[in-house]
């Protein structure tokens, strides 16, 4: 075989490009910063900074910038954790390859390869691009990273077919290989067909790349939350500006006075807030070995409806085993429930051993070797006979210390028979354990043995006069955790669907044994014959889905996803990754997950524990539960903040909440004492409710009408300390002061009124949070630094206060405190369930 020439293989690189996948494209610095600028919360502080600066107030406009640019900061980290699909396919599909060219043998890199050169196949490669084989010697391939089977392929020569057939992965006695996919034994020359996007990695690799990863449903609620607020607040603004500048004369003081009036009205804490509880839950998951690579996608698991799961590496192990032992007889053995208390399996182990190369890569040869370890001790190979098309069966002669020969044969069980002189009632019964095997999702071989003469070796191996020793029935064996968390999704309201590209039967008894039990078995013929809503309807029921090809299992989650689901879906292989970036959240396995699974995916499982996804589903919803907290707690702050700002406008009072304290309430303190909410603990329902609607608001009517009764209340006490100390002629600076400090406790309070809504007034106060301590601990310590630091009570312009206004603060904070936690109890009849 020659190959292609060097100018040849140069003139076929130039026009069509190297064997990989083109890059991803990234945002530059500037991007994001641009579009960071888009925030109206962020332009209401470069427009305050900026007017404090042309007014001469440095110290204020500083401050103001510092917070713009903590804004800037935070979002560009968390935008700049680009997606590295493309780049892990590129390492896939770029392994070095042995090629021959002009006629010799010569090593290179993978991307170098081109369509029309001859590639060498040996066992442990991967292979470097999609070909058709020209000449093969026992050649088995693990495709499982396209098709999602487990078991490894037979490989044929396309010369030795009878008929073309198109190109596909899966199934045995095609004479294709593709790019990615493993020799697990034999050796071959194939003719590189198609490289880089062209190939059918390639593919898959285009179809991430025009998929978009699904926005959180929580960022996008609060998105559209802030933009109302956004759109209200700017017209206040305008109304404030005007009224103040033709009635007080003051046009830059109005406008201040509006943006500080706007930043009151705007809720911009709930992004940060929603950040930092994401962030939060994401690292509380790490703990249980869980790796989330988008936050948010915790949140999503939480709401899930149906989780799609792949079968091979998923909710089985991936590895082959041997589960059952048949004897001629029709006695059997299950090695992995039974202990063998007699010998009379012995034989058979020791064959089947027998009859595998000494150093096994086939999966199933190593489950043969790890059930009978040191069969072969004594005994010397003399002779293999391989596998070959007309004859599917392989066998092993080996010489004893005795100077006798054993021969060791596996292979189809009908072939076994066969050399073993069955007669037709014989093949009958063999074909129909074969059978009952497989419907329990089994790979069956046929072993046999013989003894000869070293000296007297046929040809073939019809030349044997091979004895039936029984049949092995191999299997993927189900993980152990799968069972149990599988129920506990159900408890949950979760419909899981199991979506595999391995046959039917095998399919539905791994579905059985992890309790799924389906009604129906669907397969990719049936799956084409679908409409999407008939689609995503037997995908809510019970069913289960076999022969499922990549696209398919695409057009399945798009179909629940278009039906109003929730989608979660979880594989390992490249064949898996368009669906698990399609979903809602795509959950890959970390240990046996390919890089290409795990970077299109949402969260990853280091210990490929099924039952993690289970501890993932607790602390969305937890996290869900105690975001709604924070939310109301921020609504309910932002009335009275709101309400001061405004006060002074209608009421000829002095103007004492400026961009300053406003900015300092809403991306400092509320930020901080929102954090005790992200550490409560987990309601004791949280497991036993169905998942929430997909369509419920973050904030339903129930909790803006508490909200609204916190917020009232807390600008009643607030500005009624405002009005009462104004009419004792406190001076302003003092006047700012008091109901700055009283509006702070006042938010203090609304800390342990929202921690429970179903608990007692002693609960909120003696249930464990340490998180509230520490909060306790830096606003006290915040407001204490604003009076004695003379820097930070100039920058406020705070006045000094007494321990009689300090008490008046107290009183306030206290009859707040009491008053809603008494109103909890009509409201509880009321609301049960939504408010939290």
């Amino acid at each position: 075989m020659q190959g292609l020439t060097a100018p040849e293989a140069q003139a076929r690189l130039k026009a069509e490009g190297f064997n990989e996948l083109p890059r991803t494209e990234r945002r530059t610095i500037v991007q994001l910063i641009l579009e960071v600028l888009r925030e109206p919360m962020l332009l209401l502080l470069l427009a305050g900074g900026l007017i404090y600066f042309v007014l001469g107030d440095l110290g204020e406009a500083l401050l103001l910038l510092v917070f713009a640019s903590i804004s800037i900061v935070i979002t560009i980290v968390q935008e700049a954790r680009t997606e590295r699909v493309l780049e892990s396919l590129r390492d896939l599909t770029s392994p070095r390859a042995l090629v021959i060219r002009g006629g010799e043998h010569i090593r290179i890199p993978g991307r170098e390869i081109v369509r029309g050169d001859l590639i060498m196949l040996s066992e442990g490669d991967r292979v470097a691009a999609d070909a058709t084989i020209v000449r093969c010697d026992d050649l088995l391939l693990d495709e499982s990273l396209l098709t999602g089977e487990s078991v490894p392929v037979r490989k044929l020569a396309h010369s030795t077919l009878d008929q073309p057939v198109a190109p596909h992965a899966g199934g045995d006695h095609h004479p294709f290989v593709f790019s990615g996919t493993l020799v697990v034994r034999g050796s071959g020359v194939a003719e590189v067909t198609s490289t880089g996007v062209r190939s059918e990695i390639g593919k898959i690799g285009q179809s991430l790349h025009s998929l978009s990863t699904e926005a959180p449903r929580l960022k996008q609620q609060t998105t559209r939350l802030v933009a109302m607020f956004a759109i209200a607040s700017a017209f206040v603004i305008a109304l404030t500006v005007l009224l103040y500048g033709l009635y007080r004369g003051g046009w830059l003081e109005g406008v201040l006075a509006g943006i500080a009036l706007g930043m009151s009205m705007l809720p911009e804490e709930f992004p940060v807030v929603l950040t930092v509880f994401l962030a939060m839950g994401a690292w509380r998951i790490s703990q249980a070995r869980v790796l989330t690579r988008r936050a948010s996608a915790i949140e999503s698991l939480g709401a899930a409806t149906v989780l799609c799961t792949d079968k091979t590496g998923t909710l089985t192990e991936n590895r082959m085993t041997v589960a059952r032992l048949v004897l001629p007889d029709g006695s059997q053995y299950t090695p992995d429930i039974a202990a063998r208390a007699e010998h009379t399996f012995d034989a058979l182990i020791e064959t089947g051993v027998l009859a595998c190369v000494p150093q096994p890569f086939d999966p199933m040869e190593k489950a043969l070797h790890s059930l009978g370890p040191g069969a072969g001790t004594g005994r010397r190979l003399v002779q293999s006979y391989g596998l070959r098309p007309d004859l599917l069966a392989m066998s092993n002669v080996w010489r004893g210390g005795d100077g006798e020969c054993v021969v060791a044969a596996k292979g189809a069980p009908e072939t076994i028979g066969m050399l073993c002189g069955m007669s037709a009632e014989e093949l009958a019964e063999l074909r129909a354990r074969v059978d009952a095997l497989a419907r329990e999702g089994l790979r069956v071989l046929g072993v046999a043995r013989a003894t000869c003469a070293e000296t007297d070796l046929p040809e073939t191996q019809r030349g044997f006069s091979l004895g039936f020793c029984g049949l092995t029935g191999f299997a993927d064996p189900l993980r152990p955790e799968v069972k149990g968390a599988v129920a506990e999704c159900r408890s949950a309201g979760i419909r899981v669907v199991m979506i595999t590209g391995d046959y039917p039967a095998t399919a539905s008894a791994i579905a059985m044994r992890a309790g799924l039990d389906p009604e129906r078995i669907l397969t990719g013929a049936d799956a084409e014959g679908m409409a999407d809503a008939e689609l995503a309807q037997a995908a809510r029921g019970q069913a289960v889905f076999a022969r499922i090809a990549p696209a398919q299992k695409l057009r399945i989650v798009n179909a629940l996803k278009g039906a109003g689901e929730i989608v979660a879906m979880t594989g390992d292989g490249v064949n898996d990754a368009p669906s698990l970036k399609a979903a809602h959240i795509g959950v890959a396995m970390g240990g046996r997950g390919t890089d290409v699974a795990r970077e299109a995916s949402s969260i990853v499982l280091l210990d490929d524990d099924f039952g993690s996804i289970v501890k993932a589903i607790r602390l969305g919803r937890r996290i869900y539960d105690n975001l709604r907290k924070a939310m109301s707690f921020i609504l309910a702050v932002h009335v009275p903040i709101a309400g001061l700002a405004l006060l002074p406008l209608v009421t000829g009072l002095p103007l004492l909440f400026g961009p300053v304290h406003i900015a300092f309430l809403e991306m400092i303190i509320d930020p901080v004492c929102s954090l005790v909410f992200e550490a409560e603990t987990e309601e004791r329902d949280v497991m036993r409710r169905p998942p929430r609607s997909p369509d419920e608001p973050l904030l339903p009517r129930s909790l803006l009408v508490w909200s609204a009764l916190q917020g009232a209340l807390a600008l009643a006490l607030t500005g009624g300390v405002m009005v009462t100390a104004n009419a004792y002629g406190m001076p302003a600076n003092e006047l700012r002061a008091l109901t700055f400090f009283s509006l702070v406790l006042v938010i203090v309070s609304l800390i342990f009124v929202n921690r429970s809504f179903s608990t007692s007034l002693i609960e909120a106060f003696t249930r464990p949070n340490r998180t509230l301590a520490i909060i306790v601990v830096f606003v006290t310590t915040v407001l204490s630094l604003s009076l004695a630091w003379p820097a930070a009570a100039d920058l406020f312009r705070f006045g000094p206060l007494h321990s009689d206004d300090l008490a008046v603060t107290v009183v306030a904070a206290l009859v707040s405190l009491v008053l809603l936690e008494l109103s909890k109890y009509p409201l509880r009849h009321r609301w049960p369930v939504s408010v939290p």
